[in-house]
């Protein structure tokens, strides 16, 4: 029988302790597929990803997105009483997620032989700037730290220009993905094969430094120190931005043989595709600088709509560069509905991200945006704890919630 409204997780409760970007993600993205996220945050202050970023009326646009689908409640985990309120919810769990440092933790007893004295079958995702173990693991890290430390900075940008860093949160997003994947093997090896729970290490240097292993690969057999090159790579011709005549741009790939030569025929150099200096993968790599030369100015003789044209009927490998407005209005993106507008109470309507797998069987869904902070305190202590009222009431009066 078809699955559907998300619910390809329905039966998993996750408790999101952390703050910022990787480790809530994480959280996020197993929201829109049925898990019950309840997101735990200092009464207060709330999760600092609130007041992170762009706002309108007060409120934190980034946070709307990262806090769909979770329920929000509040408990100082600076007191014992607190701590005491997310070991019982921790009975409840079958994921805690978490991003404060190893040491922290301890001093909290929230840390993982703590809480799976509570509940052995928890699975506990601890995602930190270094990692749990070696001698910077008790040092605070920030995606921007391991952008730098994974190499990605030093291989991006012009050849005479600094490192660079992106505009946006790369290093985050790239560990929540691997996070993400571990999370789901970790109970897969659970619930299919009676495995125990555990605890997942992940950091914010390790998975961006996979996705750049070409670099270590280089070194290690050739010893290769690769530097800036621009939007150049070493290993595609041609690669680039390329701006037309009407001062647009668009970015090609030549990655496979076939595509380099389909770029070739396309501008109307023919005698490329029978010059061996061209048209083989390797000895192509030496004419980089030539071969990128020539595709510009071909495409600089053209407006952006002529030159995809021609582009698009060779099938070439090749995209307008998109600011956002280009992208909401995508026919493409627009027919996949990649981009959603979801009521909020606070915010009258926004705009979010849909969830991104798709599934023959099952719809991910965004149910609401980021809840108020300690909105579903009554709700949650109460459904899963017990508690009344005149207990919730007695708890916010000693600053617990």
């Amino acid at each position: 029988m078809a699955v559907n409204n998300g619910s390809l997780l329905e039966g998993v409760r996750v408790l999101d302790l952390a703050t910022l970007a990787a480790a809530p993600l994480v959280a996020t993205y197993l929201g829109e597929f049925g898990a019950d996220v309840i997101k735990i945050e200092q009464p207060g202050s709330g999760d600092a990803i609130r007041t992170w970023g762009n706002q309108r009326n007060g409120v934190g646009l980034m946070w709307k997105s990262v806090g769909r689908n979770k329920r929000g409640v509040t408990a100082n985990l600076r007191d014992p009483k607190g701590q005491e309120l997310v070991k019982g919810l921790v009975k409840h769990a079958d994921v805690v997620i978490v991003n404060t440092r190893p040491q922290t933790l301890r001093k909290w007893g929230l840390d993982y032989e703590s809480l799976r004295a509570v509940n052995d079958k928890m699975i506990m995702l601890h995602i930190t700037g270094f990692g749990l173990s070696g001698p910077k693991s008790e040092r605070p890290g920030f995606g921007t730290l391991g952008e730098a430390m994974s190499g990605f900075a030093n291989i991006t940008g012009e050849a005479d220009g600094p490192p660079t860093l992106p505009p946006f949160m790369l290093a985050d997003g790239v560990a929540s993905l691997n996070a993400a994947y571990a999370v789901m093997m970790a109970l897969y090896h659970r619930d299919v094969h009676d495995g125990p729970g555990q605890l997942i290490d992940v950091n914010l240097i390790d998975p961006l430094s996979r996705l750049i292993e070409q670099t270590l690969l280089g070194y290690d057999q050739l010893g290769l120190v690769p530097t800036r090159a621009g939007n150049r790579w070493d290993i595609s011709a041609p690669r680039n931005t390329y701006r037309t005549s009407d001062g647009k741009w668009l970015a090609m790939s030549g990655s496979s043989p076939a595509l380099a030569l389909r770029v070739f025929k396309a501008i109307g150099r023919d005698d490329m595709v029978t010059d061996g200096d061209f048209s083989d993968p390797q000895r192509r790599l030496a004419r980089a600088v030539e071969i990128d030369e020539i595709v510009a100015g071909w495409v600089a003789s053209k407006t952006l709509d002529e030159a995809m044209a021609v582009l698009d009927a060779a099938e070439v490998a090749a995209a307008p560069v998109y600011d956002i407005t280009q992208l909401v209005a995508d026919e493409q993106l627009r027919h996949r509905e990649v981009f959603v507008k979801v009521d909020d109470d606070e915010l009258g309507a926004m705009t979010v991200q849909a969830p991104v797998p798709r599934f023959s069987e099952a719809q991910g869904r965004v149910e609401h945006l980021g809840p108020k902070l300690g909105e579903h305190n009554a709700e949650v202590y109460g459904e899963l704890l017990g508690l009344t009222a005149t207990d919730l009431e007695q708890l916010r009066a000693d600053g617990v919630l």
